[in-house]
């Protein structure tokens, strides 16, 4: 049966070959950027039932915007795919001051997923984009009153998506399924080729793990866990991860955060 599945920051890299992958395969995808030029290059080259959606994920206000669009269109989004983000950027504050690896890979996925829950069945999937790079998150860093470098930054930034999957999906026992992943390390992405000045493995080997995620009856159980696409399996996160204290701080700084900016 088609599914409508939302990814983000599908114009390049592992959103790209995702889309077109599920695309083939009947679905109908939808497919968000920062740039009108890029995003309507993607439609084109991804084909079948999509639809394009414009939005800057260092401001979480573009991300309002963006799931209110989604909610005007009506109809359900069985997957979401939190796949934007960034590594390294020539401007690492956003105009409130926070780290944009923070706004970008960790609160802009979470505004998003809150304000389109209501439209997300039980049955539903929500994939977060984690990484093998994770780091105990500095409540200060988050916060923006601690400047971290980019790897630090991007690690924390990880972790705490990570963390807050597994929170959300506790918070729902009835579903959808959340589900954080380590798509693979170094694929050939843009964020890859920039940030580490290597050419980088098969987006193949993301993409693929990303659509057996989002489609296959064998996830169904799996909320709440952490995919590690390196090792093939399921893992535990970064130790970090599994502080019961450490994750409750964590959202619960997430979420003050996100609800002072929108």
């Amino acid at each position: 049966m088609s599914k409508t599945i939302l990814i983000t920051g599908s114009t390049d890299g592992i959103g790209l070959l995702t889309a077109k992958m599920l695309a083939a395969q009947g679905h109908k995808v939808l497919l968000h950027g920062r740039s009108q030029t890029k995003l309507d290059a993607a439609i084109q080259e991804v084909g079948g039932a999509t639809e394009g959606f414009i939005a800057d994920f260092s401001k979480l206000g573009d991300v309002t915007a963006l799931a209110d669009a989604l909610l005007a269109r009506g109809g359900q989004i069985d997957v979401l795919i939190n796949n934007a983000g960034v590594y390294k950027t020539p401007q690492t504050r956003s105009a409130e001051g926070l780290d944009l690896r923070f706004v970008v890979n960790t609160l802009a996925p979470w505004v998003l997923t809150q304000r389109l829950l209501p439209v997300i069945p039980a049955a539903g999937r929500v994939l977060n984009l984690s990484s093998a790079a994770q780091a105990r998150v500095d409540l200060e860093a988050l916060s923006g009153q601690k400047a971290l470098d980019d790897f630090e930054a991007y690690a924390q930034s990880k972790l705490a998506i990570t963390i807050w999957s597994q929170e959300l999906a506790a918070s729902r026992p009835d579903g959808p399924v959340v589900i954080a992943v380590n798509p693979g390390s170094l694929l050939a992405s843009k964020m890859v080729k920039d940030g580490f000045g290597v050419a980088g493995n098969d987006l193949r080997i993301g993409a693929d793990i990303l659509c057996r995620l989002s489609l296959d009856e064998d996830f169904a159980g799996a909320s709440g866990k952490y995919f590690d696409n390196d090792a093939g399996r399921f893992a535990a996160p970064h130790p970090a991860a599994q502080n019961a204290e450490h994750r409750q701080q964590v959202t619960e700084a997430i979420d003050r955060i996100a609800k002072s900016l929108v």
